[in-house]
């Protein structure tokens, strides 16, 4: 797995490509150069990591039973591999999470199955729910991959823990995903969960433009 580092001193953030994407996204389509300024300062150390997409929700030559299992095996190379190095690297407890688009999926379900690891989700223009991953089928893999199925579903003690996250949701008003970013913040908001959420008026906003002009302000 590879991945880039950028920055030397403040909360580390892990960057999630958009679907099916490689770690140097972030770096191509100058998202990065967007936050250099932070970085520069020391207020962010950005980690752009690789994603295996294309071998579990998006492998339609798989099936359906298998894709899960496979996205399993990349959150547990997340949870006892990166995250680890990442917080022994950085030297800090914080940690947030980035994601455009199916990384907005990732930032979010990194977040909302390790609070208190993962202290800020920002997620742009992001799809929550991987109901659409799997032709019908369904297991308790996929139910505990699937943001919109186990939040709706905690106990008062999760709750809490996702209370500490900062949650930050926006897309364009015209994003064909507008409705799933809505929906996610009301489902938050209905547990008792604060997010801040911005649906930007008159753009569609499922774009690099749009998230590369937005960033440095919401990350």
């Amino acid at each position: 797995m590879e991945f880039l580092w950028f920055g030397w001193g403040g909360y580390p953030v892990i960057a999630f490509p958009t679907s099916m994407g490689r770690f140097v996204q972030y770096e191509d389509m100058h998202t990065v150069a967007h936050l250099q300024e932070k970085v520069d300062a020391g207020q962010m150390q950005l980690v752009c990591v690789d994603s295996v997409d294309e071998e579990s929700w998006y492998n339609n030559a798989a099936p359906p039973s298998e894709r899960g299992h496979r996205h399993a095996a990349y959150d547990a190379y997340l949870r006892n591999e990166l995250i680890p190095y990442v917080q022994r690297r950085a030297q800090r407890p914080d940690l947030g999470t980035f994601g455009c688009s199916f990384g907005a999926y990732h930032a979010a379900n990194l977040a909302g199955r390790y609070p208190g690891i993962v202290t800020k989700a920002v997620c742009f223009s992001g799809l929550y729910d991987i109901h659409r991953f799997l032709d019908g089928y369904w297991d308790d893999v996929d139910y505990y991959h699937c943001p919109t199925a186990y939040i709706a579903n905690m106990d008062a003690d999760w709750v809490q823990r996702l209370r500490d996250v900062d949650w930050v949701i926006a897309t364009g008003e015209h994003d064909s995903l507008v409705q799933a970013n809505q929906d996610f913040s009301e489902l938050l908001w209905r547990k008792g969960i604060p997010n801040h959420t911005e649906i930007w008026p008159g753009v569609f906003g499922h774009d690099w433009p749009f998230w590369n002009a937005n960033i440095s302000r919401l990350l």
